[in-house]
């Protein structure tokens, strides 16, 4: 069973910074590109930023081009996400997700499967 854990969320000023974590387990995680994904209230979910299955390449939703970086650690089954200067916008509750499609896709077209965790929120104050 496919299991995906993500912590590190909390409520930070805008300009702060905070690093997600994603414990990933039921898979051969480093043979998979995985992404991060984040939903706002009332809004539909947003990819963020994917990363390919040996790490070697990412790729970043115009939004947070330049601000965020995603990594993985293949040997721990984690996947990262460092977000520095954030803004109010960030505020979401972010999910973790296996792409169905290579992590070059995610820019263009819905790549990740509909299965997360439960998710972790980040609050950003202005």
């Amino acid at each position: 069973e496919v299991q995906l854990e993500e912590s590190g969320g909390g409520m930070v000023q805008s300009g702060g910074s905070l690093r997600l974590s994603c414990a990933a387990a039921g898979f051969t995680f480093s043979d998979v590109d995985m992404s991060w994904v984040r939903q706002a209230t009332g809004k539909g979910p947003e990819w963020v930023s994917s990363i390919k299955h040996d790490g070697e390449s990412t790729a970043y939703a115009d939004s947070v081009k330049g601000r965020f970086t995603i990594s993985r650690d293949n040997a721990a089954n984690t996947l990262y996400l460092q977000m520095n200067n954030l803004k109010p916008d960030d505020t979401a509750l972010y999910y973790c997700a296996r792409n169905a499609l290579p992590f070059d896709f995610c820019s263009v077209t819905k790549c990740y499967e509909n299965h997360w965790g439960q998710g972790t929120q980040v609050t950003v104050s202005s």
